[in-house]
Parts: structure tokens; C-alpha cells; sequence
């Protein structure tokens, strides 16, 4: 991934919170073959370890992708979003021309490097099941995971050890303030999907955070 340094996350806090707050992403394992498996999946991040944030999911058994896991267990998973296309005319301000504006897409992306851990106990994946429902359902009542024991065996868990984090928000980094705050004012206008989402990138960016001394 191609990260300009005025694209570049203030720090691995900003990255982890774009991760948990898109909670979606694909899997890609390359196992040892011609293309990659590549997986559309749910996931949590999970910072219980003591090693800082790591990732839990669950897939069905018959997935391609616990072939090439066995193959290879370092995987990558991809997380973009809050993406907004802006128009030419948008990235003018003042007397310039409009026509001349050079359109663009505002979006974040992030990219995990992990060692992948296998879940085929039934513990191991109540687990996962567990943690998952208190984190997308944390307001409603529902049966523990553990009342569906016949069909635990048609999934497997998996836990992502974190090994590398990085980031990219490409939400106007290279002009200046006026600019910026220019195309905020327009996706605040427009409210698209996505658009609520990249404004608060991009008004948010406008002020890195204080380096602690």
C-alpha cells in the first residue's frame, strides 16, 4: 500500500480505532500457491492479551482459506472504508477556476500483518462466539452460544497475532487548511453515503494530536 507521508496515521491508536470502528475487512491468506485466498469477513479486535490488540473471528469449515492457513500462517487483513469521491470543482476555493480542480476519493485503509492461530475446540470457538455477540449485540438478550453445540463443528475459529500495523487516511493531507475545510463544508452539504464519515477525517486531521513530552 502506497502511504504519501501527509497520508500517514498520527500514530497505531488512530489505525486500531478506524479497525474497530469498521469491524469488516478481507482476509488474505497466501498460503503457497498461485493467487491468495481472499475473505470477506466479520471480525473483533481483542486487547487481552497482554501483546496489545489482536483480532478474532470465525469462518465455516469448508473455507478454502484453513488450506492455505496450513500452508502459510501469516495472513493480512485489509480494512478500508469511509471513503467519499470529491469532484473537481470541489478542490478549488476562491478565484481559481473550477474546471481545473483534479478530482480525488477521500478514504482510510489499514493493512494488519498477523501470525494466524487456529480455534477447533469447542471452547476456543464459544469463545470467539461469545466475545463477538457482546461486541455487536451488547444491548440485547440472546442465548449463550453454547446452546447450538450441534453445529459448533461447521466452524473454525481464528486468532490474528498483530505483527505489523499499517494505516493510510487520504483525506486532503497535501493542500492546505482552506482546502480542506473547503471540501468538508461540500461533504457536509451533499451527505452521501460515506460523506458524514470522511468530513470528520478530514476536519479531524486538521489538528494532529500533542506529542507527550
Amino acid at each position: 500500500m502506497l502511504i504519501h507521508p501527509w497520508d500517514a496515521p498520527f500514530d497505531d491508536a488512530e489505525v486500531w480505532a478506524f479497525v474497530r470502528a469498521q469491524g469488516f475487512g478481507h482476509l488474505v491468506a497466501p498460503g503457497r500457491r498461485e493467487l491468495p485466498v481472499v475473505v470477506p469477513t466479520q471480525f473483533i479486535v481483542s486487547s487481552d492479551d497482554g501483546d496489545g490488540p489482536g483480532v478474532l473471528l470465525h469462518l465455516a469449515r469448508p473455507n478454502p482459506v484453513w488450506a492455505a492457513i496450513e500452508e502459510n500462517p501469516v495472513v493480512l487483513l485489509s480494512v478500508a472504508g469511509d471513503w467519499a469521491y470529491v469532484p473537481s470543482a470541489w478542490k478549488t476555493v476562491g478565484a481559481e477556476d473550477p474546471a481545473m480542480g483534479i478530482p480525488t476519493t477521500y478514504y482510510a485503509a489499514a493493512q494488519l500483518v498477523c501470525a494466524a492461530a487456529v480455534l477447533d475446540d469447542d471452547e476456543g470457538k464459544l469463545d470467539v462466539l461469545r466475545r463477538q455477540l457482546a461486541a455487536y449485540e451488547p444491548e440485547l438478550d440472546h442465548a449463550d452460544p453454547s446452546v447450538h453445540a450441534r453445529r459448533l463443528a461447521g466452524i473454525r475459529g481464528l486468532r490474528l497475532t498483530v505483527r505489523e500495523v499499517m494505516g493510510k487516511f487520504k483525506y486532503g493531507g497535501n493542500v492546505d487548511t482552506a482546502h480542506r475545510e473547503a471540501v468538508a463544508a461540500r461533504l457536509e452539504q451533499r451527505r452521501g453515503p460515506g460523506d458524514a464519515a470522511a468530513r470528520d477525517h478530514v476536519l479531524r486531521r486538521l489538528s494532529p494530536p500533542a506529542i507527550a513530552q
